[in-house]
């Protein structure tokens, strides 16, 4: 038996130590800064970056597509409006009351999802479904129509790759700046680790500090990289001269781990998977940790009032989903990547051309866009052969198969099993347990009551305020019934230990467990 508690405790103290090194400030800073390096090198290296053709995005192109270009003539332009409009409720509607609340509230029981947190994020995933669906119903009106297939709504978003890859290395810059804002915010704010970075945590919280650096930084750094990125006034390829160049099988390895580094931002935090904490995270750039939007009150339609609530944890965790879609699309161009489908053609030493004509590439085949004819044959407008209008690039394709370039998805793959894993074991509720959350949810919905009606409240406050107390007694007498449930053992292991060990064994790492719970 004294083995078996030794072994037990052995067990809770490396856990207790991996909790504390895992969810360190300094490990959360850099993963959360090492996302932004990770992603401007794979921007940099991506060929895709420097394609004409056009971009091409699964499912959001079709939603790109069908709310803002191939607009036809006539009636159909009503059509199109009205489909596009009621996919947009449709989506609200089906995310808040379909997802959110049925799905992930009541089936799944997930404690991130109670009451109304994390619905908005939920309903904009929802939206971009029901888009897609509604676009795939307006093409089907389309098919009655025999002349209207070039209004056809697909992936292709109407713009070029390069012009695409800008817009997204701006918007990811965006997002991992904020997410890397906010938990460099957190680690400031927050004190379970009384002893790292005091000196930097005084001079964060005095005045208004943190607000003047966040605009500061943000418009300055923003300045540069809207600059940089649109203008190409700094050519990666001529600073990095072919130093280690990348090949599909790295890039594709490369966008593997962006995606592993944006969960594991999610992973760190105090509160995952239960997001249940006490813990006020201040909204970027503001002095609030929340911000509250009154919605209009129709008193003839509605009989409540409704007030639309976003709290700083949402926002940052949305945003990094966000961003996580444009890297799963990466990722995507880099499994499934073949030169000519982007005007794009391989030279000597398997670096890779880009021919800069887009007019020109609607007549090229796979024969006229190689090496072999492009660089015998001489172009009439620049009496040179082709080869010298295009751009050469350092990053290399080597042929590598499929099966091996998909290896590079094993780390994300068992990054989302690790997620899920955490979330279904660790963040859900029991079916016989039910914890109310503190006020202050995504909705909060509140009842015009007449003067009769304030008096019964009134009258009824004492017996409210004697129920308010029990709560918290009856739900902690559950959380440690729920735990004896799991550890049987656990009055036998810490009885023949010291107090340190037994203070280690209940707190467990920062105390996150019971503070959480409560």
């Amino acid at each position: 038996m004294a083995e078996d508690n030794g072994h037990w405790l052995q067990c809770l103290r490396m856990i207790r130590k991996f909790r504390y090194y895992f969810q360190h400030p300094w490990s959360r800073l850099c993963v959360a800064y090492l996302v932004i390096f990770l992603n401007f090198l794979i921007f940099a290296e991506d060929p895709l970056s420097h394609s004409q053709t056009q971009a091409r995005v699964i499912v959001v192109g079709n939603c790109f597509s069908f709310v803002l270009n191939k607009y036809p003539k006539g009636g159909w332009i009503i059509l199109k409006v009205l489909l596009w409009l009621l996919g947009i409720a449709a989506g609200l509607l089906a995310g808040k009351f379909l997802f959110h609340q049925q799905m992930f509230g009541q089936l799944l029981r997930l404690k991130m999802f109670r009451e109304d947190h994390g619905s908005w994020m939920v309903m904009f995933f929802s939206t971009i479904l029901s888009l897609f669906i509604f676009s795939n119903i307006y093409n089907m009106c389309l098919t009655l129509d025999g002349n209207m297939s070039m209004y056809l709504i697909t992936e292709h978003m109407g713009i070029r790759n390069e012009t695409f890859m800008k817009l997204a290395a701006v918007g990811t810059w965006m997002g991992d700046f904020v997410t890397a804002w906010m938990v460099t915010d957190m680690m400031l704010q927050d004190e379970l680790y009384p002893d790292w970075g005091k000196t930097a945590r005084a001079f964060w919280r005095k005045g208004y500090n943190r607000i003047v650096l966040f605009w500061s930084v943000l418009i300055s750094l923003t300045s540069v990289v809207v600059i940089v990125i649109t203008t190409d006034w700094i050519s990666w390829d001529k600073l990095n001269r072919g130093f280690m160049p990348s090949d599909e099988v790295s890039r594709a390895f490369l966008a593997s781990f962006v995606l592993v580094f944006d969960l594991l931002i999610v992973m760190q935090d105090w509160e995952f998977p239960q997001f249940m904490g006490n813990l006020e995270i201040n909204l970027p750039g503001l002095p609030i940790s929340h911000i509250r939007l009154r919605l209009p009150h129709f008193k003839r339609i509605f009989k409540d009032e409704y007030h639309i609530h976003i709290t700083g944890k949402w926002f940052n965790y949305g945003i990094i989903f966000l961003v996580l879609i444009l890297d799963l699309n990466m990722w995507k161009n880099q499994i499934f990547y073949q030169p000519y489908e982007y005007g794009q053609y391989v030279g000597p030493g398997e670096k890779i051309y880009t021919v800069q004509d887009a007019d020109c590439l609607k007549d090229l085949n796979k024969t006229t866009l190689s090496w072999e004819w492009r660089s015998t044959n001489i172009s009439p407008l620049t009496n040179k052969t082709y080869t010298h209008g295009d751009l050469f690039l350092y990053s290399r394709f080597v042929g590598a198969n499929l099966g091996v370039k998909c290896l590079a998805f094993v780390p994300s793959i068992l990054a989302f099993i690790l997620f899920g894993f955490f979330i279904c074991f660790f963040g859900r509720f029991q079916k016989n347990e039910q914890i109310k959350d503190k006020p202050g949810s995504s909705y909060v919905k509140i009842k015009t009551k007449t003067l009769s009606q304030h008096s019964k409240v009134s009258h009824l406050a004492a017996d409210d305020a004697i129920v308010i107390q029990e709560e918290p007694e009856k739900m902690n007498d559950d959380y440690f019934v729920s735990t004896e449930v799991t550890l049987p053992n656990q009055h036998n292991i810490t009885s023949g230990l010291s107090t340190e060990d037994q203070c280690a064994f209940n707190q467990g790492p920062q105390s996150n467990d019971i503070t959480e719970t409560r």
